[in-house]
């Protein structure tokens, strides 16, 4: 029976793409990692500042953006265009053979219009299939895809998506033919107990244990979501999840910082 290889699948936030520096600082450490990998990426302030100047108003709910259908231009021409391709271009500089990719791109995620029983949050899209021959041939080739934050329906139109569900319905659908490693980088040092002391890094965190911080209110907002994807990969094959600081990645890969997510304490 052939061995399974490692499929490292890692995604960046807003955080670390509006900052040069980082992005520069991770990807040297990315592009090093051994093949096959997948780089999936946020969108950052460019979207927002870009809807500013064209005077796009920007709603938020409970955190999440309303997509209208102008905003949806500004997060293609941003997400899909000017932060994909300009990652990709940094990789290429770096040795890194990459290919710049969304969701529509060769069928690679189709989606639906989220359906909420209140709330219209416009054109975003929930995931409901990955094309993993398509990924799979890609990283054959020796090609890293970097994949931006939209996905289609199928019938024309596309979609604006969560990079953290991204990830995590990649690393899902490739888990069947890799064991696949799902690491979440970001601007801090992993899940803290207190969010103003980065030294307060949980090193692993069990569902049960995660229950009873949400429950507390010691995890909220945004890690919420993250934390939902992260377990929920974990459910469906996903061999390893970590969530750490996105420049201190190959100490991520080797265990030795961020937070490890498991589903159950050993």
């Amino acid at each position: 029976m052939t061995k399974k290889r490692i499929l490292r699948v890692v995604k960046i936030g807003g955080n670390i793409v509006d900052d040069a520096s980082r992005l520069d600082g991770f990807l040297a450490t990315f592009a090093a990692l051994p093949s096959p990998k997948i780089l999936v990426h946020g969108g950052g302030k460019i979207a927002t500042q870009l809807a500013e100047k064209l005077v796009i108003p920007q709603t938020m709910i409970e955190g999440r953006r309303v997509t209208d259908a102008e905003t949806l231009c500004v997060a293609v021409m941003v997400y899909g265009g000017l932060v994909n391709k300009q990652i990709v271009a940094k990789l290429q500089a770096l040795g890194c053979s990459s290919i710049g990719v969304c969701g529509a791109d060769g069928d690679l995620m189709r989606a639906h219009k989220r359906k909420h029983a209140s709330i219209d949050y416009g054109f975003v899209g929930d995931v409901e299939t990955v094309n993993e021959p398509l990924i799979d041939r890609w990283l054959g080739q020796g090609l890293t895809p970097v994949v931006a934050p939209l996905t289609h329906d199928g019938q024309g139109q596309l979609l604006n998506t969560n990079a953290d569900t991204i990830a995590q319905e990649i690393a899902q659908a490739m888990s069947q033919a890799f064991h696949v490693e799902l690491i979440f980088g970001f601007e801090k040092s992993g899940v803290l107990l207190n969010v103003n002391d980065l030294s307060s890094r949980i090193p692993v965190l069990d569902f049960a244990a995660y229950q009873k911080l949400k429950s507390r209110k010691i995890i909220t907002e945004g890690m919420i979501p993250k934390l939902d994807n992260a377990f929920s990969a974990l459910k469906k094959g996903v061999r390893k999840v970590i969530i750490g600081q996105a420049e201190n990645l190959m100490e991520l890969v080797e265990g030795r910082d961020g937070t490890s997510i498991v589903w159950e304490e050993n």
